[in-house]
């Protein structure tokens, strides 16, 4: 954590065995086993940074494949979607217990385990020809996305003062630019009509690299205590049976019956989470930690950067796409919209992952994280404002993505800052479902404002509706609006101040 002079405890690691190093191969895997061997900086970093790559291709390299799939499985577009909205309902019921698993019984065990996961869910998913077992299959893949906090918490422990938040900026970053070459393999995987279990068996090499690289992590045991399994399961099923309906509502209808039902349980099930943590000796989540306001900043920061992230993806994409006769757009295909439209801002965001984490170590993340959002705002402006040439939309991208490459930069120092180590798993999973929700949210609200106005349009294949582009202004606004929501709540934080590492 860091004190009020900006100083971190991150490499106050817990007692080592043995001060001398030890001489000879066999001395050294001794220490290894019994969890004493000191980490190299470079092999964490180069694992965590590939655990945040790994997790973003696994989230969203089906995505362009989708229509496949359901060709290939022969099914419905409708049922096959559910290989997207699984990962999403799977990694917020987990993530909170793989950083709690994490923070009890050591990193490196329930880094592996969720890793292992992941990889049984790409097997599966390789080798199946049952939509049913493809969705199971990407339900155990939704799991990885506990790997980020776990992330976080490792370099918390692992990594010199000078050097941690530059550390936890280069993971960031590699997760923004996991998400868009994604969207570039799975095009590519799939090219002409191709096998859609190439993208699995990719997923299957990639885990098996991560694990490799992870079975060489230094073995340091949990402080122990208790993981509130009851609680956990409390949690799960309020994020479920809120974000079920959130993501389903513009199909089921947002007054049906099962929607308002879901909504119901889920404010029963998170109200009873609430309740059972307060009087909890070892809670899973720590209520007052989630009312500190550092911490609370962070989650609503992150709730409004999930959102405008996805506002931004979503939106851009759609207009990009849109065919000739529209009077706005491309007609630009998936592999152009990737490789045109949001590689540079992928590429962007790798170049400034270590130059936004030496500014977060010289200013503070509560500053780059005001900052940051800022940027953000002035990238929506900028695509509501200028979007007749590709120039300018790829401008507007790629200065969101260096928005939010330091807003993903900022919020996992912030969180350290202000819990103790062992809440460290904990706090960065409250921030991810925070980030999950705000995307769910804003995938619903693009969605439903995508068919508000409408326009009949003249294409190749015939008449078609499509959304006017004032649709198109007010999807951008909204973004710009949920940046400064994330300004605001950085900014009215009083927060430590990093300086020089010390």
């Amino acid at each position: 954590m860091l004190d009020d002079s900006g100083a971190t405890q991150a490499d106050a690691k817990e007692p080592v065995l043995g001060d001398a190093a030890p001489k000879g191969g066999r001395q050294r895997r001794e220490r290894y086993r019994e969890g004493t061997e000191e980490g190299s900086p470079r092999l964490v970093l180069l694992t965590m940074a590939s655990a945040g790559f790994l997790l973003s291709m696994i989230q969203s390299t089906v995505v362009p494949a989708l229509p496949l799939m359901a060709s290939q499985l022969n099914t419905s577009l409708t049922t096959v979607a559910w290989a997207t909205t699984v990962v999403l309902l799977s990694a917020s019921a987990m993530t909170p217990l793989m950083g709690r698993l994490g923070d009890v019984h050591g990193h490196k065990v329930a880094f592996i385990g969720v890793l292992t996961v992941a990889l049984a869910g790409s097997l599966l998913g390789a080798l199946t020809h049952s939509v049913g077992l493809l969705i199971l299959a990407r339900a155990l893949q939704g799991v990885s996305l506990g790997l980020f906090p776990l992330a976080m918490s490792v370099l918390h422990r692992e990594m010199p003062s000078h050097r941690l938040a530059g550390s936890m900026a280069i993971t960031a970053s590699a997760m923004s630019v996991g998400g868009c070459l994604a969207l570039v393999a799975g095009g590519l995987l799939t090219l002409n009509g191709a096998d859609y279990r190439r993208i699995f068996w990719l997923s299957v090499v990639l885990c098996c690299l991560v694990l490799l690289l992870a079975t060489r992590l230094p073995r340091r045991r949990g402080p122990g205590g208790r993981v509130d399994y009851a609680g956990a399961a409390l949690l799960a099923s309020g994020l479920l049976a809120l974000l079920l309906p959130i993501s389903q509502g513009e199909r089921w209808g947002w007054a049906s019956a099962p929607v308002l039902g879901l909504f119901g349980i889920a404010a029963f099930a998170l109200c009873a989470f609430v309740w059972s943590q307060a009087r909890s000796s070892q809670p899973l989540v720590a209520v007052g930690m989630l009312k500190n306001g550092p911490v609370l900043a962070a989650n609503i920061a992150g709730f409004c950067v999930g959102l405008a992230m996805l506002v931004l993806y979503m939106g851009a994409t759609y207009f990009v796409q849109a065919p000739t006769g529209s009077g706005y757009g491309f007609a630009a295909d998936g592999l152009r919209t990737a490789f045109v439209y949001m590689l540079p801002g992928a590429i962007a965001a790798i170049l400034a992952g270590p130059i936004l984490g030496s500014l977060v170590q010289r200013f503070g993340p509560k500053i780059i994280l005001v900052l940051g959002s800022l940027v953000g705002l002035g990238a929506m402006l900028m695509f509501t404002l200028r979007h007749a040439t590709t120039a300018e939309v790829v401008i507007a991208i790629m200065v969101g993505d260096l928005a939010i490459a330091a807003a993903y930069a900022s919020m996992p120092v912030l969180l350290v800052a202000h819990v103790r180590p062992e809440e460290t798993g904990v706090a960065n999973s409250i921030n991810s479902i925070t980030r999950t929700i705000g995307g769910a949210v804003g995938a619903a609200v693009v969605g439903a404002l995508l068919v508000s106005d409408v326009k009949m349009v003249v294409t190749g294949t015939g008449p078609i509706e499509l959304p006017t582009e004032d649709v198109y202004n007010k999807i951008f606004l909204l973004g710009a609006v949920f940046f400064v929501g994330a300004a605001v709540a950085a900014a009215l934080v009083k927060t430590p101040r990093l300086r020089d590492g010390r």
